[in-house]
């Protein structure tokens, strides 16, 4: 079995990208790998074909923690405090439109999700779906598109247009739905141990991935919470903290700095930097989601809760600036800028996503969000989720996923997205 996002040997090529673009001299490292026949190519989906000889895996281990020991202070983000915004009232239409809005998002992404721009491309255009604005199908699809392209294994079954069936699970749903419980069970006084114990108590360890993954492994090793994100762990500063503070946001209306301080604290258990901005930042969008009348103003006012000159801020300017460009203009510019990040970073997924709400329609919007290539299902999610706080949720996106969702948390199972979005409002009436 090749466990992805794990094992030494596949760790030590991305943090060897993470320590350099932290200004680590990482020289005598690579050589030191490289001379032993170690691989710096970093695998994509996490696992090489192939499992290292044990003295290399050993070497990797070596190394890592050697990198672990280069890297420079994290001084961790102080949320500034900023005006609550004021606005809607409707708040119980607001909230349900936002977990709907989150769950299509996703879904809409899940089958194309790993495929890369290109391959997402061709198997729009063959099939006549190209750009996208409904959900994606496989009718039309050429046989020798669909083999050079193949569909997400876990997702195909689930997540294409002729097989919907209520909303499959993903992971995206199952962190916005955890959020809510870890709201509902501690409040304001929620602490990062306590987001240890639920994961490990609630959430399988193959239902976790890249940061999340290694910082499970860290707590179960007998890591502190308080230093999971940063043994071991080259994945950092990729999206996995930005898809776990929606429900932050959703439970302070309007004030982005209480969203923000709240979502610190579930972040900084397995990112840092731009991992940990791009977590406050969705936060922040999601507070504002619920009161603003334009989603480019949400995605604006997240960025008052975050470093002005931070790698997540100048992404959100990127993008936001590319608004009025033709779609095929502005992916090529996002992808000219951001290409060289992996699919699952924070920066590059921001920047798409802030693209994206620039859009007219929450189809399009949406639609953008995959059709960019990255991290498909994570970055419709947001998008879905903001845009459909401040829209709506057309009923053609919702109606498919017939008010229940699919989870692995227990007891929660086929829940309705309107007891998540009813439970949400209570919170965020109850003041926490």
């Amino acid at each position: 079995m090749r466990l992805t996002w794990v094992q030494p040997e596949d760790l030590l090529p991305h943090q060897l990208i993470q320590s350099r673009a932290e200004g680590v001299d990482v020289a005598d490292v690579e050589a030191r790998w490289r001379a032993a026949g170690g691989i710096t190519d970093a695998p994509a989906s996490g696992a090489s074909d192939e499992p290292a000889p044990a003295e290399l895996r050993s070497l990797a281990r070596e190394l890592m923690d050697e990198l672990d020991r280069r890297a420079p202070a994290r001084p961790e983000p102080v949320v500034p405090e900023v005006p609550v915004l004021k606005g809607a009232d409707d708040l119980e239409q607001r909230m349900l439109n936002a977990w709907l809005g989150r769950a299509a998002g996703n879904l809409l992404g899940k089958p194309v999700e790993k495929i890369p721009r290109a391959g997402i491309r061709e198997i729009l255009e063959t099939s006549g779906q190209w750009p996208l604005t409904q959900y994606i199908t496989a009718v039309g699809v050429p046989d020798e598109v669909q083999q050079r392209w193949p569909w997400n294994r876990r997702s195909k079954p689930t997540s294409l247009r002729e097989v919907i069936d209520g909303m499959p699970e993903d992971d995206d749903l199952n962190f916005a739905i955890l959020a809510l419980q870890l709201l509902e069970r501690h409040g304001s006084a929620l602490t990062t141990e306590d987001v240890a114990q639920a994961w490990l108590n609630d959430l399988p360890a193959g239902r976790v991935f890249t940061a999340e993954r290694v910082a499970y492994r860290n707590l179960l090793e007998g890591v502190e919470p308080d230093r999971a994100a940063v043994v071991g762990n080259p994945f950092r500063e990729w999206i996995g903290a930005q898809i776990r503070t929606d429900a932050y946001g959703w439970a302070h209306p309007g004030d982005r700095s209480a969203a923000a301080r709240i979502a610190l604290v579930d972040a900084r258990l397995s990112h840092t930097g731009a991992g940990v901005d791009g977590a406050l930042w969705v936060a922040a969008i999601s507070a504002a989601a619920l009161v603003v009348d334009d989603p480019r103003e949400a995605a604006v006012a997240g960025l008052d809760v975050i470093a002005a000159d931070g790698a997540i801020a100048r992404a959100v300017h990127f993008g936001l600036a590319l608004a009025d460009a033709e779609l095929d203009d502005a992916l090529d510019a996002l992808h000219n800028e951001y290409g060289d990040l992996h699919w699952v970073h924070a920066v590059n997924n921001t920047a798409l996503t802030a693209y994206a709400l620039t859009a007219p329609t929450f189809a399009d919007a949406v639609g953008r969000a995959v059709m960019g290539g990255w991290d498909t299902d994570s970055a419709g999610a947001t998008v879905g989720a903001v845009f459909g706080a401040v829209r709506g949720v057309p009923a053609e996106w919702s109606a498919p996923l017939d008010n229940r969702l699919a989870t692995s948390l227990p007891g929660m199972n086929q829940i309705a997205i309107s007891e998540l979005a009813a439970r949400t409002v209570e919170v965020a009436r109850g003041g926490v």
